[in-house]
C-alpha cells in the first residue's frame, strides 16, 4: 500500500502526516533543526519508520521555510538589476506610501538589492511597442557592466515588457550565454502583468532568493530518491504543488509555502465537518497565521491586485497565494515590556533553540507556551515532541521575572494571564484583517484553530469576534503537513488583458484565454483548468479577482458586482467595468484524508487539573483528544489533551466529538 507523506518545516517542530491509499493517517512530530531544515525532515522520516518495515512512501510533499527565512534574515544572492534607463531608482521611490501611518520616522525595508547594482540599459517600449530600440552595441555594454559587477543572480525589468518582452528577451538571453552559471529571472517569465513597480520588485525578489533555493531543493531531491522515495513535490504560497525543478525556477512563489499547507488542511477539515464559512488560525512556535474558507476553498490574493498588497517582510512579491496574515504571536513568541510600560508579545520568538523557558533548553526569556504552562493548561508530565518535557518551574520563575517591570499583581499567574491575553488580541485582529476588512462577518463563520497551542485560545477568540461556532480538527498540531499530504498540484498561468468589457463578445474572450489555457495544458498536462479574471470599474486603481465560467462578458460582470458589494459595499452605480489580466489555473486534486478511519472510543475524562482562567482558579476535566468517541460531550472548563496539541474548552462552551475525530464546540 503506497504512502503520500507531508512535511511541514516550522520554527520549532517540523510535522510529518502520512496518508495512507485507503486515507488512513500516521503523524509524527520532531523538533526542527535551523542550521538544515532538511535534518529535521530525514529525522521525522525515520520516526516514521519506528523499527519496522512500512510501506513504501511514493510522494513526499515538503513546505519549506528556506524563501521565507532568506528574505526575512536577507540571506538571500548578491542581485544586479537590469532596467530600462531613467528607471533605475523605481525601488527606492517605491509607490510613497508610509512604512507606518503614524511613524514620521519610520521607513520601508531596503530593497534586495544594492543602487550601485542597477544597471539602465538604453531602450525603451510604450503602450503601442518600441519607442527606443535595443542596438547590438548596447547589449554587449550591458552585458559587460554587468559581469563587472560579479552577480550571484541578475534580474531583468523593462518598462511595458509585460506587452512587449522582446528587449528583455534578448538581454535575457545575452546574460544566460555570456554567465551560464548566473540564473537570470526576466519580468516576462516572473510575473507578465502590469504595475511596473510590483512587477520588478517580484522579479528582484525571484533572483534574489533562487540560488539559495535551487541548491536546497537539488540537495533535498537528490537525498529524498537516495532514501527510496521517487517523487518529491514542494507546496507554493497559491496552495497547490511543483517538482522541484520548476519549483527551483519559481522561487519567489515559495515565500508562504509551509502556511499555505495549513489553510489546505483546514479546508479538508471544514469539508468533513460540514463549515463551507471558515476562519482558521494556525498557531504555532514562531507566529500565528490567519486566513479564509468561503464557500468551501481557500480565498487566494491574485498577487498585488491591490497597490501595497502581497508584502512578505516588507518586500512585495505579486504572485498568487493563498490569503495569510501573519503575525508574532507563536507559542514561542518573547513577552516583553515596551519603552511605555506596556507587555507586548513579540516579534522576537525563542524558536527552537533554545527555544521557551519550559524547554530546558536554555531559555530564559517568558514566551506564551511558558504562559500556558503557568495557567496550568498544559500537562507538565507530557512530552511535547522528540521526548521535550515541560519544567514548570522553568516556566514561572521566567514569568515571574517580568513582575518588577509590571507591577507583578498576582504573582506570576497574574502576569501570564496578561500575556496570553495580549497574544489573543493580537491574533483576534488579524483575524479580523481577513474577514471584517474584505466585508465579511466573522459572526457568520465558524473559527477553526490549529497549530501546537490554536485550540488553547479558540474560545478566547471566538468572544473576542463573536463567532459561536469552534472547530478543533483531528490532529490539530499537524494539520499543515496533513495539508501538504493531501495537496493538489497546481499551476498558475498568468496573462495582461486590459480591455473594457463591455466592448467584448464571447468570442474575443474565448479566444483570449487560448494561450494561456495551452500553456497551462503543457505545464500541467491533463490536470483541469479554472479560468480567472481580473477585473475594476473604469478608473480605480485596484481590481477583484472573479471567476470565469463561461465567456458571456454579461456573467463576468454580475460576477464582478457581487464580488465587490461584499468586499467594498456598493456596486459602481453603473460605472464601466474593465478587464485587466487573465488567470488560468491548472489543478490536479490529491487523495482525500480518511478522517474517520481511526477507531475512537474514550467516553470520560481521564481525570481532573487545576487551571487559571480570567485571573480565577478553575478545576478542569482532562479528556484525550485523539481518543474521543464520537457523540461523546464536553463542557467547559475542560482540557482536551493530544499527542501533537491541546484544547481548551471554556465556561460556558460546550465540545461535540464529531465522527472525523474534530471536536466541535458551540455555546452553551
Amino acid at each position: 500500500m503506497a504512502v503520500r507523506v507531508g512535511v511541514d518545516v516550522g520554527g520549532t517542530f517540523t510535522d510529518l502526516v502520512a496518508l495512507r491509499e485507503d486515507g488512513a493517517i500516521e503523524v509524527r512530530k520532531v523538533v526542527t533543526t535551523p542550521d538544515d531544515p532538511a535534518v529535521g525532515m530525514f529525522r521525522a522520516l525515520d520516526a516514521l519508520d519506528g523499527g519496522r518495515p512500512r510501506p513504501p512512501i511514493d510522494l513526499l510533499v515538503h513546505g519549506t521555510t528556506i524563501a521565507t527565512n532568506a528574505l526575512l534574515e536577507r540571506t538571500g544572492a548578491r542581485v544586479v538589476l537590469v532596467t530600462t534607463h531613467g528607471f533605475e531608482d523605481l525601488l527606492w521611490l517605491r509607490r510613497q506610501d508610509r512604512a507606518d501611518l503614524y511613524d514620521l520616522a519610520g521607513d520601508h525595508p531596503a530593497p534586495l538589492v544594492a543602487r550601485r547594482c542597477v544597471v539602465g540599459v538604453a531602450e525603451r517600449m510604450g503602450p503601442g511597442g518600441a519607442l527606443e530600440s535595443l542596438t547590438d552595441a548596447e547589449v554587449a555594454r550591458v552585458v559587460a557592466a554587468v559581469r563587472e559587477l560579479e552577480p550571484q543572480a541578475v534580474a531583468v525589468a523593462f518598462l511595458f515588457a509585460f506587452r512587449y518582452p522582446e528587449h528583455e528577451r534578448r538581454i535575457a538571453a545575452a546574460l544566460r550565454a555570456a554567465a551560464p552559471g548566473v540564473p537570470v529571472a526576466a519580468s516576462h517569465e516572473v510575473l507578465p502583468l502590469f504595475r511596473e513597480f510590483e512587477r520588478t520588485s517580484t522579479t528582484v525578489a525571484e533572483a534574489y532568493l533562487r540560488p539559495k533555493v535551487s541548491a536546497y531543493l537539488s540537495r533535498l531531491d537528490r537525498d529524498v530518491h537516495a532514501r527510496g522515495v521517487p517523487a518529491l513535490r514542494i507546496m507554493t504560497s497559491a496552495g497547490g504543488t511543483l517538482d522541484p525543478a520548476a519549483a527551483a525556477g519559481r522561487a519567489a512563489s515559495l515565500a508562504l509555502s509551509g502556511p499555505a499547507g495549513g489553510v489546505v488542511g483546514a479546508r479538508l477539515v471544514g469539508a468533513a465537518v460540514g463549515f463551507t464559512e471558515l476562519l482558521a488560525l494556525d498557531m504555532g512556535g514562531t507566529s500565528a497565521d490567519a486566513s479564509l474558507v468561503t464557500g468551501g476553498a481557500a480565498v487566494t490574493d491574485g498577487g498585488g491586485a491591490a497597490p501595497g498588497e502581497g508584502s512578505i517582510a516588507g518586500i512585495p512579491i505579486a504572485l498568487p497565494s493563498i490569503l495569510i496574515e501573519s503575525v508574532s504571536a507563536g507559542g514561542g513568541s518573547i513577552a516583553r515590556v515596551d519603552d511605555g510600560g506596556a507587555l507586548k508579545v513579540g516579534p522576537d520568538s525563542a524558536g527552537a533553540i533554545p527555544g521557551p523557558a519550559c524547554y530546558g533548553r536554555g531559555g530564559t526569556r517568558p514566551t506564551v507556551t511558558d504562559a500556558c504552562l503557568v495557567l496550568g493548561w498544559f500537562d507538565a508530565s507530557s512530552p511535547l515532541a522528540d521526548a521535550v518535557r515541560l519544567d514548570p518551574a522553568a516556566a514561572e520563575g521566567a514569568v515571574a521575572a517580568l513582575g518588577p517591570v509590571v507591577g507583578g499583581a498576582g504573582g506570576a499567574a497574574g502576569i501570564a494571564g496578561g500575556i496570553v491575553a495580549v497574544a489573543t488580541a493580537v491574533m483576534a485582529r488579524a483575524l479580523k484583517r481577513v474577514s471584517v476588512a474584505r466585508g465579511l462577518d466573522p459572526r457568520r463563520m465558524a473559527l477553526l484553530v490549529f497549530g501546537g497551542a490554536g485550540p488553547l485560545f479558540g474560545c478566547a477568540l471566538a468572544d473576542a469576534l463573536g463567532i459561536g461556532s469552534i472547530v478543533i480538527p483531528p490532529h490539530p498540531g499537524v494539520l499543515s503537513a496533513l495539508g501538504l499530504a493531501a495537496a493538489a498540484e497546481r499551476v498558475d498561468v498568468l496573462a495582461s488583458f486590459h480591455r473594457p468589457l463591455g466592448q467584448l463578445d464571447a468570442r474575443e474572450i474565448g479566444r483570449a484565454y487560448t494561450s494561456i489555457l495551452m500553456e497551462a495544458a503543457r505545464q500541467a498536462p491533463g490536470a483541469a483548468c479554472l479560468r480567472f479574471a481580473d477585473c475594476r470599474f473604469a478608473g480605480q486603481g485596484y481590481e477583484l479577482t472573479v471567476p470565469v465560467t463561461e465567456d458571456d462578458p454579461r456573467e463576468i460582470a454580475d460576477a464582478f458586482r457581487a464580488a465587490h458589494r461584499t468586499r467594498y459595499g456598493h456596486t459602481g452605480s453603473g460605472q464601466p467595468i474593465e478587464i485587466v489580466n487573465l488567470r488560468v489555473v491548472a489543478l490536479r486534486e490529491g487523495p482525500l484524508p480518511q478522517f474517520a478511519a481511526a477507531k475512537r472510543s474514550a467516553r470520560a475524562p481521564v481525570g481532573r487539573r487545576a487551571i487559571t482562567l480570567s485571573g480565577e482558579r478553575l478545576t478542569a476535566g482532562v479528556w484525550s483528544l485523539d481518543d474521543l468517541a464520537p457523540g461523546v460531550t464536553l463542557d467547559g472548563p475542560a482540557v482536551a489533551a493530544g499527542r501533537d496539541a491541546t484544547g481548551l474548552i471554556e465556561p460556558g462552551w460546550r465540545g461535540t466529538a464529531h465522527p472525523s475525530g474534530a471536536l466541535v464546540l458551540q455555546r452553551r
